[in-house]
């Protein structure tokens, strides 16, 4: 296990995305050196063994609005590395304890080829979670949980979905764009999610269609309690099988200015993390963290916002393997 030594002239052990010998335990090194994977997690695709394996899909060519969202994989891996080695807040434990982790890296795709690259990130995935180990994904925009959902709905059947977004994504499409505003309609329409069992966080656009789906506004997380979304969540959910899905621009633009579609008047990243942490009863079967755009953001801001959604994810699962779930 990664950690310091008793030797002065080697105090730290560096590198750990590619040289750490174990899986398990906390990575302790320089935030600000070494080579950057989630979390200092080593690199790795043998999945034997693996709980979780954190992936990046860096695409973009489905936005409406700002570009950007391809750097997001490596915005988040490098504002993980705030996460040095110690106990995880709020979680009071370092999920990598029991729970075994990697960094996948990153899905290919050839990007001149638009047209292929769902069908790339649906068979890679499905590679991924045959295994049996869980998949944390990180965007890229909001069209990749598309493949994503049909990939775990290959697995677990039609899902419940948690959706945490400013927009509902509910837009109408042919079935032959690559939009990242109508995957929603999409998976309802072909049976992937369970409208009945679906709930989406943070809204604050309209669409033409809510598709079944129960809608908590952004206003309403300022009129309802964290414990009164949490229980809005556990009602509508209850014990179906569900897949998370985070849109950073759930968060106001002060909390993720770093992002394609931007849109006043969301929750706080604190309020967010809040109902996030709150989540443990849930079945969660899959993941996701979209549309950290880099380039617009300021100090990692959205980044660091981002980061924090995963590592939320991570203690989440680690705490249902050793049976404390339901917080």
């Amino acid at each position: 296990m990664a950690g310091p030594t008793d030797d002065p002239k080697r105090p730290r052990p560096t590198d750990n995305a590619v040289f750490r010998k174990e899986v398990l335990g906390g990575a302790t090194e320089p935030t600000y050196g070494g080579i950057l994977s989630f979390m200092r997690r080593r690199f790795q695709r043998d999945l034997a063994g693996i709980d979780v394996a954190v992936w990046g899909i860096p695409f973009d060519a489905a936005v409406s609005n700002r570009p950007g969202a391809r750097f997001g994989p490596q915005g988040v891996r490098r504002a993980s590395a705030i996460f040095d080695g110690d106990p995880q807040y709020p979680f009071q434990a370092d999920p990598f304890e029991n729970l075994a982790v990697v960094d996948y890296g990153d899905c290919s795709f050839d990007y001149a080829r638009h047209g292929e690259i769902p069908a790339c990130i649906e068979a890679q995935a499905l590679d991924i979670i045959e295994t049996g180990t869980m998949l944390c994904s990180i965007g890229g925009d909001h069209y990749v949980t598309w493949p994503l959902l049909k990939a775990h709905a290959a697995k677990h059947g039609p899902m419940a979905l948690v959706h945490f977004d400013a927009h509902q994504d509910t837009w109408y499409d042919d079935e032959g764009r690559i939009d990242h505003g109508s995957f929603v309609a999409r998976a309802v329409r072909e049976g992937i999610i369970r409208p009945d069992r679906s709930i989406q966080i943070g809204i604050r656009t309209h669409a033409p269609d809510d598709c079944g789906i129960e809608i908590l506004y952004g206003e309403d997380l300022e009129t309802l309690s964290v414990a009164q979304v949490v229980e809005r969540i556990r009602q509508r959910v209850g014990d179906a099988k569900a897949y998370i899905t985070f849109d950073i621009d759930c968060l106001d633009p002060a909390y993720a200015p770093g992002t394609g579609t931007p849109v006043a008047g969301g929750p706080s990243s604190r309020q967010a993390l809040m109902i996030l942490r709150r989540l443990g009863f849930l079945d969660i079967v899959g993941c996701d963290l979209v549309e950290v755009a880099p380039a617009y953001d300021h100090a990692d801001i959205t980044s660091i916002a981002g980061a924090t959604v995963v590592q939320h994810y991570l203690g989440l699962i680690a705490e249902r393997k050793q049976g404390k779930a339901g917080r």
